[in-house]
């Protein structure tokens, strides 16, 4: 989650990228703001598939120590310190999963901003 928040500083702050990016009448001469404007949006479109990929990938890891358990508890389901491993990971696994319905949201928000 730590790494999230960190790699969504620039959707965080695309307000400020887009004002700071974007040149005023007195500079226009001296930025291109088409190729200023066309960077942005690929380190938009760049940050937000590497987080996609990273949310994905602690899913099937998740997904994969879950099912494991679930098939240890199976044999043994009297051993509750596997009962509260295999919750916890659960509950892990749904927090992944709603980050991926933040990650939504949070790149609607930018696209938005960016249009």
């Amino acid at each position: 989650q730590e790494l999230l928040r960190v790699m969504r500083t620039i959707d965080d702050r695309i307000v400020h990228e887009l004002n700071t990016t974007i040149p005023t009448a007195s500079f226009v001469g001296q930025v291109d703001a088409g190729q200023t404007c066309r960077e942005l949006h690929q380190a938009l479109t760049d940050a937000h598939t590497s987080r996609e990929r990273i949310i994905k990938n602690c899913i099937a890891q998740t997904s994969s120590v879950v099912k494991t358990l679930r098939e240890e508890r199976e044999k043994a389901q009297d051993d509750v310190s596997l009962l509260k491993q295999l919750r916890k990971e659960q509950t892990k696994l749904k927090l992944m999963q709603s980050e991926l319905n933040v990650e939504e949201v949070v790149n609607d928000r930018s696209w938005k901003v960016l249009s």
